[in-house]
């Protein structure tokens, strides 16, 4: 069960589902005929009823359990929290989410005993880290958020920011990577640039020069596997550390790439948010 208040006058239920939140016909058949949406007494609200500004509406529906199986409790920090979504930061080294029934540390068994530890039973990741990469990871908490912010980042209106040191000094301030990404034919698991690929950009700006390496800000339009290890790479600095992509090997043999910000506008509660993750490399 959520809460929320109407910010229109004359808004009708049918067009907070269909035309604000712009959610899926099959979704809004089953609140529909659930009666999931009343008023603050209980009172079941007509869908066709004009809404006044400030009305508080109550959204009483079946909530379905996510598969994950919890870890005996929850590991990752959590930098936000409502009762719609949960941002944590996701570790270096730890998967986003299983790939087998075996595999059963991701940082969704994480964030899954977290939400059964308060009461719930459904958590769903919104967008991917990978394994090697960490920092902020948006999780709906009820299937209406989860259809809302799914789309949210298909349309590119979840800003998601990352930053990385790469290799040697990055002359251009600041530029955008427009090129397509898609499998090494030769390699099982890298990305390479291919005009056969998924279409993919990146805008990057450089926050800082070192002496042999520079301190990069990304933000992404499109979320391929690998997309700004690739684009980096494709760019002549690939990451520190990143030897998949032709990085030389660090004493640490890994590489540093971390999801620093999410910026979006709410659509519950009707005001832009900015998450910060504090960790960042410099």
């Amino acid at each position: 069960m959520f809460q929320y208040e109407v910010v229109q006058d004359g808004l009708t239920v049918e067009e907070l589902l269909r035309t604000k939140w712009r959610l899926g016909k099959k979704l809004v058949h089953e609140l529909r005929m659930a009666k999931a949406v009343m008023y603050e007494d209980d009172t079941p609200v007509l869908w066709n009823d004009k809404l006044k500004e400030g009305t508080l509406l109550k959204f009483v529906f079946e909530v379905p359990s996510s598969s994950y199986v919890p870890t005996a409790k929850c590991e990752v920090p959590i930098q936000y929290e409502d009762e719609h979504c949960i941002i944590v930061s996701k570790p270096k080294g730890m998967a986003t989410h299983p790939n087998d029934i075996w595999d059963r540390d991701t940082c969704m068994n994480h964030v899954l005993a977290h939400i059964k530890a308060n009461g719930g039973d459904y958590a769903e990741h919104v967008h991917r880290l990978d394994r090697g990469t960490k920092g902020l990871l948006l999780v709906a908490k009820h299937p209406i958020a989860k259809s809302i912010f799914d789309r949210m980042i298909e349309e590119k209106s979840i800003i998601r920011t990352y930053e990385a040191e790469v290799q040697g000094i990055v002359r251009q301030d600041h530029g955008t990577i427009n090129e397509p990404i898609g499998k090494d034919r030769h390699h099982a698991t890298r990305r390479v640039v291919s005009k056969t690929g998924q279409h993919a950009i990146t805008h990057y700006e450089v926050v800082k020069r070192l002496k042999y390496t520079s301190i990069v800000h990304l933000v992404l339009e499109t979320g391929r596997t690998h997309q700004i290890r690739v684009h980096m790479a494709h760019l002549g600095h690939p990451i520190v550390g990143d030897t998949m992509y032709n990085a030389r090997k660090t004493a640490k043999d890994d590489y540093e790439l971390h999801a620093i910000q999410l910026e979006f506008e709410h659509p519950f509660l009707n005001k832009v948010f900015t998450v910060k993750d504090q960790r960042a490399i410099h």
